[in-house]
């Protein structure tokens, strides 16, 4: 009984744990959605998390490793999402492709304090080395899982004058702007448009197995 209760006691610490770090990562993306990542400071995280700045200091050390997590918990649960999405053997290439563009657009990537995130940390890239890291991880799998699904559809379909890394480049500047958009037009672009413009597009691209959008 008394190993049972001391591993209780060990897992509930773990948990709470757990419960603020994840805390101080979402105070962390508001901040940085209202205020910017240059702005953001550590008193404006702990007062939105309502935590104190020893919790701050005891989980993560430091601001910086607060900011690096908070880029990669992003990072980590797109490429996720994406994974899960290419690895669907019950879903056919074409389903996987308008899962995707579900996925870019949907209600747990595609929010205002996460677009605000991967924007303000992809614009801080060149000069910190780290965010570049990951944000250039990101980028290399998320388009090695979509140029598979192209290709398996350029190959189904006989498209032969398709080329799927052009089509990557393509998709993918379409989502960041389209994301932007997202971020910065509010009134003007919505999720649903922007699913839409995707769509469109691969009705050109992909005639035979796009014409019913």
């Amino acid at each position: 009984m008394a190993i049972t209760a001391s591993h209780q006691k060990r897992t509930k610490r773990a948990d709470a744990k757990e419960v603020r770090r994840q805390e101080l990562i979402q105070a962390t993306m508001k901040c940085i959605a209202r205020s910017g990542l240059s702005n953001t400071t550590m008193a404006e995280i702990t007062q939105e998390a309502g935590l104190s700045l020893g919790i701050v200091n005891l989980h993560f050390q430091s601001k910086e490793n607060l900011l690096q997590e908070t880029l990669r918990v992003v990072s980590e649960e797109y490429i996720e999402g994406w994974e899960k999405i290419g690895h669907n053997g019950k879903l056919s290439a074409v389903e996987k492709l308008e899962a995707c563009i579900e996925f870019d657009f949907g209600p747990k990537v595609c929010t205002r304090d996460k677009l605000a995130v991967w924007f303000s940390f992809w614009g801080e890239s060149k000069a910190r080395p780290a965010y570049q890291k990951i944000c250039s991880g990101h980028d290399e799998l998320a388009d090695g899982t979509l140029r598979r699904i192209l290709q398996d559809i350029i190959d189904e379909g006989g498209y032969v004058s398709r080329n799927a890394d052009q089509i990557v480049h393509t998709y993918t500047a379409m989502v960041t702007g389209l994301s932007l958009d997202l971020l910065v037009t509010p009134k003007t672009m919505d999720r649903n448009l922007a699913k839409q413009v995707c769509h469109h597009y691969f009705v050109a691209v992909f005639p035979g197995h796009f014409a019913s959008y």
